[in-house]
């Protein structure tokens, strides 16, 4: 995985920064975070828990942390935490078998299986779409 853009920063980014960082990554960007808002996870907070984790950009709907996206160099993360209702149901999804095999291989924390899918296309942006969904109904 690519390291956040954004380590060591006491400020949260601007656009500007997110543009500069992102590149040609910048309309994913704001395709998936128009796509998470159109599905409910429109409270957006930018996030640094660390000064060496760097921010990331908290989505969450009625105040429950839906998705965390995270700028890279040409690149973002997206990372959830999800419960065990949303990782059975993403195991019995349409999901592609690459990211069956990583929620299988994921860690498990008190706040859920750490899912992390790193996005660089239009694929993983419906990737992202669809965990999202998923976290959002279960």
């Amino acid at each position: 995985m690519s390291p956040n853009a954004f380590i060591g920063r006491p400020d949260s980014p601007t656009e500007e920064d997110i543009t500069d960082v992102l590149g040609p990554a910048r309309p994913l960007w704001d395709q998936l975070v128009a796509g998470l808002e159109a599905l409910g996870a429109g409270d957006r907070e930018w996030n640094s828990y660390s000064a060496k984790a760097g921010w990331a950009l908290r989505l969450k709907h009625n105040g429950r942390n839906i998705v965390y996206l995270s700028p890279s160099a040409g690149r973002f993360l997206a990372s959830f935490a999800m419960g065990d209702r949303a990782v059975e149901a993403a195991r019995s999804s349409d999901l592609p078998a690459t990211v069956i095999n990583l929620i299988n291989g994921s860690r498990r924390y008190v706040e859920g299986t750490a899912v992390r899918i790193e996005v660089m296309g239009a694929d993983d942006v419906a990737t992202v779409m669809k965990l999202a969904a998923i976290k959002l109904t279960h």
